[in-house]
């Protein structure tokens, strides 16, 4: 492995509500809760992020939205902006491409950056973090919190430990004293199970994980025993990767009350088809799964997958895929429609969309992609109520 690797982590601070804080003043300083609507506690659905003022009252990312509102009723619900959102992320994506072109995206506000190759230019690892920061700020208002470290795993503990608007830096020679400090669920990968296991043996910190013979943790864990111990040893040759591809577009929603209405049903999945349609499109995607996601009353949660014949990014093929996988699901639970609480599609297999799967079809196809781009343009210069669709395209 080499040592000397200028790995960074960055993390944005309470991404979403730190932007509605930046665009609504009198937002700062305040519990912000983004996420679905509480309704008075009555709501459906979880908290998506919140301000570092709500989790003072135990609120955190994906907790119901109703619990929310029980501990800070006095807290600020806002829905989620996602056009917002991504437009400055995209502002951030720009400004990290400065520092390095080797951008690994983890999410819509978390990244690792390797500034190796580059870090000379900025005067050295800890300048160039500084820059990224300050840059941050002062082009989009928020911070972030920054880790340094020649691993990647070691990186973005320390961007963890040092938030919010932190940045910490893990030096080649002191790294085994920083993670032998750590508690053993620090190490990437190391679960609730794994971490009963090991206390279970007496195995609580990071060093005295790596005090065990490497056998004998592949005796209790196999391979993945291995990869534990040589994390414990501060070896981590994950390389960060560049050109990160997105694996999977998908969309959900919680119903206001549990439902069996039908037509309700395959509406809500026809919207669902509609949006993950949509965003395939913005990134130029086409599908080859689709996947439906049923939880029912009692929250026990289904997934089903059908992978179509072509890939496809055009909602009524989508929405076909849905709908099959559904009515299949159903005829299982012997016609009787259960009580739905939450319905999801998602789209993978993913590939761009000008791949061509058959050329007996190109006529058809390119007259369904001149009326799904016509409703695109639409839908950018109106937004996504300037148009409904009456009837599905044929």
């Amino acid at each position: 492995m080499q040592v000397n690797r200028s790995i960074v982590h960055v993390d944005m601070d309470a991404f979403f509500a730190s932007i509605e804080q930046r665009d609504n003043p009198l937002y700062k300083g305040k519990p912000v809760i983004v996420g679905a609507d509480p309704k008075k506690g009555r709501g459906r659905g979880v908290v998506s992020t919140c301000s570092y003022e709500a989790r003072k009252f135990g609120i955190y990312s994906s907790l119901p939205i109703s619990t929310a509102y029980r501990l800070c009723p006095q807290g600020i619900f806002l829905p989620v902006n996602m056009e917002k959102y991504l437009a400055v992320s995209k502002q951030i994506y720009n400004i990290l491409n400065t520092f390095t072109p080797s951008i690994e995206a983890i999410s819509i506000d978390e990244a690792f950056l390797d500034i190796t190759a580059s870090c000379h230019i900025f005067k050295g690892a800890l300048s160039a973090c500084r820059l990224i920061k300050e840059k941050i700020k002062k082009e989009t208002g928020l911070t972030a919190s920054l880790g340094l470290a020649p691993t990647k795993m070691a990186a973005k503990i320390a961007s963890d430990i040092c938030k919010p608007d932190g940045l910490l830096e893990v030096e080649s020679d002191k790294l085994l004293d920083f993670l032998w400090a750590l508690p053993i669920e620090k190490i990437s990968g190391l679960g609730k199970k794994s971490k009963e296991i090991l206390n279970e043996r007496g195995i609580y910190t990071i060093k005295d994980l790596a005090r065990q013979e490497k056998d004998y943790l592949v005796s209790i864990f196999g391979r993945l025993g291995e990869y534990f111990w040589y994390l414990a040893h501060g070896i981590d040759e994950a390389e960060v990767r560049g050109g990160h591809e997105t694996k999977s577009i998908s969309s959900e929603t919680t119903f206001e009350k549990d439902t069996a209405n039908e037509e309700l049903i395959k509406r809500t999945l026809f919207m669902l088809s509609e949006e993950v349609s949509s965003r395939l499109r913005q990134d130029k995607l086409k599908a080859r799964t689709i996947t439906l996601k049923i939880r029912l009353a009692g929250f026990k949660t289904y997934t089903r997958a059908l992978t179509i014949q072509k890939a496809t990014n055009f909602v009524n093929e989508i929405n076909k895929a849905a709908k099959i996988i559904y009515e299949k699901f159903i005829s299982q639970e012997d016609k009787k429609i259960p009580k739905i609480r939450l319905l999801g599609v998602k789209a993978s297999g993913l590939m761009p969309q000008d791949t061509k799967d058959s050329l007996f079809d190109e006529k058809t196809d390119q007259k369904k992609e001149n009326i799904h781009k016509a409703v695109d343009v639409i839908k950018e210069k109106f937004g996504k109520k300037g148009i409904f669709r009456a009837a599905e395209i044929e």
